[in-house]
């Protein structure tokens, strides 16, 4: 069995559509599972709308071009305009607007997950029903039917047991279809509301249904051939990994590496399942595999990470900063789902960098100003160089103004603030 999983980008036009229509034609197995994230920037629009919603201000006219720009894709698709899917889009844009009715400012995480949802339950519509038109018998399973989770909206955790009995059910009973597809990003806690896993994490949610039915590999379809040693968008001449490990990668990931969402490789490595990255423009080519290999590339690579916050703790009166303060402050971060992308200490000072969110910062001060004097910076920018040699370092090394950079043998780390 084969899992694949289509992205935004992938699926952000009819033709595009299209596209995923003749990859899934390659298909070598049956029933193919295929999850899709919302359209192109769908969930950003929807996140403009949310926030708008919230702050009273005027959404109509974001919530507009959001219908507008489906209605258009399936106009291109559907050349029938009395199809089922015009009405079955409608009724979902009426759920929607009932949904932006229900919005509770003193509830914004419950609010976020009800909302922003909406972008991959309308992609699953529209690229179920073209599939299905188009030839390929196609059942749209509900991910909230099968991802169980707990009630922690925006970061919601698994429960495993569950949705591998609801998953492995599911795909039982439906065996006689071509393609079953879902939608990344979603699930249900037990109550049935919906929740969110995290941002971009329609990644994890492929590698949640292959754990779950022991498949054969996972395909991520994205805009770029394979995992690039560095973003094309500012090198010009990134190198393409044809293979990496589950460490390599995974360590990738968790230095801000966006081909792969963070959570997907663990379940994937613990059965190991290979997980292919591949270019939907040019389907035909190997992409990158990544797989239980015996030895990781020599090949550096380099990850940045945007909109991160330098925050510094030290005590008033020089008081050496011990493992028990540092106890103090890790059970804070982690009851705020902090993560900390860099860190080092002084004698005096302990420096994390973390990825900044205001509402989040602003409670870590309220938690720990009785001990700790306490300063941060925000606007920064964190390149990590893995595997680097010395050529690596004079190419990428920063040259703006640092703030904290640190080396070990194999990985390379510097927070600065951009010019």
């Amino acid at each position: 069995m084969q899992i694949f999983k289509f992205g935004g980008a992938s699926i952000n036009t009819a033709n595009a559509v299209r596209n995923l229509f003749e990859i899934v034609c390659t298909r070598n197995s049956n029933p193919l599972i295929v999850i899709v994230s919302a359209m192109g920037k769908s969930t950003n629009v929807l996140e403009d709308i949310l926030d708008k919603k919230i702050r009273n201000a005027a959404f109509k006219t974001t919530l507009n071009f959001f219908k507008k720009y489906h209605l258009e894709i399936c106009k291109n698709l559907f050349n029938n305009s009395g199809n089922q899917i015009f009405y079955e889009l409608n009724q979902t844009f009426l759920k929607l607007h009932h949904t932006l009715n229900r919005v509770d400012a003193g509830k914004p995480e419950w609010s976020y997950d009800q909302v922003i949802s909406f972008g991959e339950k309308i992609s699953s519509l529209i690229v179920s029903t073209y599939l299905n038109v188009s030839g390929i018998k196609c059942k749209l399973l509900p991910a909230t039917d099968v991802i169980e989770t707990t009630s922690e909206f925006r970061e919601a955790r698994i429960i495993w047991d569950s949705t591998s009995e609801k998953i492995q059910d599911a795909v039982s009973a439906y065996g006689n279809y071509d393609i079953i597809l879902s939608q990344g990003f979603i699930g249900a806690d037990g109550s049935g509301i919906t929740t969110t896993l995290g941002r971009e994490g329609s990644d994890f949610t492929a590698a949640i249904f292959a754990y779950c039915l022991n498949a054969d590999s996972v395909t991520v379809w994205k805009d770029v051939p394979g995992v690039m040693n560095a973003d094309p968008r500012i090198t010009n001449d990134p190198v393409m990994f044809n293979t990496l490990s589950y460490h390599e990668a995974s360590e990738m990931t968790y230095y801000g590496a966006k081909v792969i969402h963070p959570k997907t490789i663990k379940p994937l490595a613990n059965k190991n399942i290979p997980l292919f990255v591949r270019g939907f423009d040019d389907y035909e080519k190997p992409g990158t595999r990544i797989h239980n290999c015996k030895s990781d590339p020599e090949t550096y690579a380099v990850i940045y990470k945007g909109d991160q916050c330098l925050f510094s703790f030290r005590f008033a009166d020089f008081h050496f900063v011990n493992e028990k303060n540092l106890v103090e402050i890790y059970y804070v971060l982690d009851a705020l789902n902090i993560r900390i992308n860099m860190m080092q200490n002084s004698a005096i000072s302990f420096s994390i960098c973390i990825d900044h969110h205001e509402k989040k910062i602003r409670k870590l001060i309220e938690l720990l100003q009785h001990k700790f004097v306490l300063h941060y910076n925000t606007g920064l920018r964190l390149v990590t160089i893995k595997n680097y040699d010395q050529q690596a370092l004079e190419k990428y090394r920063p040259e703006e103004e640092l703030l904290l950079e640190q080396k070990s043998r194999a990985d390379y780390q510097a927070v600065f603030k951009p010019s």
